[in-house]
């Protein structure tokens, strides 16, 4: 029998304390036979391991970041985007827990079956639609009766970020989300059968100083057929390519025929701004390099050789003398 090891200080006492009567034996035994039974509530069927949330946790905090500079670029405001808690738990349950009327985008995620759903908190949907026409984030509740235009604003912001859903799920299984469903009353969806078990992400979510969550809800179907690739063993692993010896022929020949920029530095200068406007066609601008001095030749923006000019075939050429070094220029 399985169990902690005691030292002889605690056996000691277990048995004085059994023969002064502190302790029965029979006691220990309904104790023992107590700790072997495990409640289990086949409505909340436990399909996922620990190990197998952290990796969907994982998944989703990436997802969260890419969201989050999205949102700020998209919104202009201050936009945060976390991870709150993933859990496992009957997708009947889940509906049960989110408002009545509320923003739902449930989305395709080929090659895998089943549907993905993001639950957007109205009042995070609606800081986010009055950002987009112009407004300061502020955020009214009245998800039921939805415009047409409310209605294709919103699903249109939320359809962006199922390029990001799929830059999350990469480095698990290669998918093409797809928006393919925009509601906003739960009973008037069917995704699966209400025991059927889900993984909700919840993301807490801050748009100026609008608070709220997006929750996404993974059903088991999902995400059977990758469920060996979320163990701590798969992301451990890593691959490394060897390349073939005529692919690395192939690649060093095509950086051979890369073209790249290079330019001659005759020297520079320094005028005031009263001077540059001053300037006209004919006058002179004096330079810090000397007429016989080394020129710059840099390779795009970077410093690489020094250089002399001359011609070749009666073109303007540079003959390069040495390769630069750090404080060359400070030696002229």
């Amino acid at each position: 029998m399985s169990g902690d090891v005691l030292s002889q200080n605690e056996i000691d006492a277990l048995l004085s304390a059994l023969s002064t009567g502190e302790m029965n034996a029979d006691d220990l035994k309904k104790e023992e036979f107590e700790k072997r039974i495990k409640v289990y509530d086949f409505k909340r069927a436990l399909r996922f391991s620990k190990d197998q949330i952290r990796s969907l946790t994982r998944i989703h905090e990436n997802f969260a970041r890419l969201l989050t500079t999205f949102f700020s670029a998209q919104l202009r405001t201050y936009v945060q985007i976390s991870v709150a808690s993933a859990d496992q738990i009957p997708y009947e349950e889940f509906i049960r827990s989110i408002p009545k009327m509320t923003i739902l985008n449930v989305f395709d995620v080929p090659p895998l079956e089943g549907r993905i759903l993001m639950e957007v908190n109205p009042n995070i949907a609606y800081a986010m639609m009055d950002r987009m026409m112009g407004g300061k984030g502020t955020s009214i509740n009245k998800v039921d009766n939805l415009t047409e235009i409310e209605t294709k604003i919103m699903s249109a912001i939320f359809e962006k970020a199922c390029d990001y859903l799929q830059e999350a799920w990469e480095t698990i299984v290669e998918i093409d989300p797809v928006l393919s469903e925009f509601e906003v009353n739960p009973q008037f969806l069917r995704m699966v059968s209400p025991n059927e078990t889900v993984v909700v992400i919840s993301l807490n979510t801050a748009i100026a100083e609008t608070t709220g969550m997006i929750n996404i809800c993974i059903p088991h179907v999902v995400l059977e057929p990758i469920i060996p690739k979320l163990s701590m063993q798969y992301w451990m692993q890593t691959e490394k390519k060897v390349r073939e010896p005529d692919e690395v022929k192939q690649i060093e020949k095509k950086i051979q025929q890369a073209e790249i920029p290079i330019a001659v530095e005759l020297g520079t200068a320094n005028i005031s701004i009263q001077d540059f406007l001053m300037l006209d066609i004919g006058d002179v601008i004096e330079l810090n390099q000397l007429i016989d001095g080394p020129l710059l030749v840099k390779v795009g923006e970077v410093p690489k050789f020094v250089g002399q000019p001359g011609k070749m075939n009666k073109k303007l050429a540079v003959q390069v003398l040495d390769t630069w070094k750090e404080g060359d220029e400070e030696d002229e």
